[in-house]
């Protein structure tokens, strides 16, 4: 998969796209049903398949929603498209005047004239032009006018998947790991850079990678202790990771703290990614460390069950 950034980049001449159009946050299995139509449909006739998706979300730019939590971050949703075997990502600069094209000229300038678009696969929902105000059927009258095919995939092709984007970041911030997972289906992910925090869980017999996440949009799970792995280099470590104030010692702070089983070395200032596998239990304050540490040893052994029985 090739990613270009801006529509403007994309100085294709010798070749026509299927294409797909959206913010894809998660790619989870509804926008799978999508993707994987037009994978498919592009190789059967000869277009290249491409998708086009927006940075910054469309809600943070219009709505000013800088409350709004995504399920990846733009280079974890590369990082999904690009295991799917696409042929070209185009992820377009979202801005205000961007919003204000209308149906046609977005029609005819970005999807005709820049994409060299034949075929149009998109969801029954989808909405595009100034305010939003175009739907399917004029996008078909647009393709019979312009000379390019649209594929609607149906509802209840997609809503028997009874998948949305709004469902897994529910799920998510109810704890709800093992719905979340299902839906997307592949583990739920945090990249972040590893910092040095206070070492009070070296102090506690389980030392912690401090995992600080630089993207705010990032929808991070609900507090509590999660059963974790990583590859670090090309070895893959599990362990458990507790997101919370670590109320116990007083903590301020929200913190995302990760206790690698077998591994020993330094990881500061690595960038790392985290897949979450299962929940353990809700953050608590216990009456003494002592009482933290005894529980902190339940955990591991029940991580250790967990993961010896799905990876037996």
């Amino acid at each position: 998969m090739e990613t270009i950034q801006g529509i403007s980049q994309f100085t294709n001449t010798s070749f026509q796209t299927a294409v797909t159009i959206g913010t894809f946050d998660g790619v989870h299995l509804g926008h799978r049903k999508i993707l994987e139509r037009l994978i498919n449909d592009a190789k059967n006739t000869g277009l290249k398949s491409t998708v086009l998706t927006f940075f910054p979300h469309p809600r943070m730019v219009l709505q000013k929603d800088t409350d709004i939590k995504l399920l990846n971050t733009l280079e974890e949703k590369k990082q999904i498209l690009d295991t799917l075997g696409l042929d070209y990502l185009i992820v377009h600069p979202f801005t205000k005047d961007f919003s204000r094209l209308s149906a046609t000229e977005f029609v005819r300038d970005v999807l005709v004239n820049s994409l060299k678009t034949k075929k149009i696969i998109i969801g029954y929902d989808h909405r595009f032009g100034r305010n939003r105000n175009a739907n399917i059927q004029d996008l078909i009258a647009f393709g019979n006018t312009l000379d390019f095919e649209v594929e609607e995939i149906p509802a209840q092709e997609i809503d028997e998947v009874s998948v949305s984007s709004t469902k897994i970041r529910n799920a998510l911030m109810e704890g709800d790991i093992a719905t979340a997972n299902s839906y997307l289906s592949y583990p739920y992910m945090l990249t972040g850079t590893i910092q040095k925090g206070k070492g009070l869980g070296r102090q506690f017999g389980f030392p912690t990678a401090n995992l600080h996440i630089a993207e705010t949009y990032k929808l991070i799970p609900k507090n509590g202790v999660y059963v974790v792995k990583s590859m670090i280099g090309t070895t893959e470590y599990f362990g458990m990771m507790n997101i919370g104030f670590n109320p116990t010692v007083s903590g301020t702070e929200r913190t995302i703290e990760v206790n690698f089983f077998k591994f020993e070395g330094n990881l500061y200032d690595q960038t790392i990614q985290v897949v979450i596998l299962h929940r353990i239990r809700d953050e608590h304050k216990f009456d003494s460390v002592q009482e933290l540490q005894e529980q902190l040893k339940k955990d591991k052994e029940q991580s250790l069950v967990l993961i010896s029985e799905q990876h037996a």
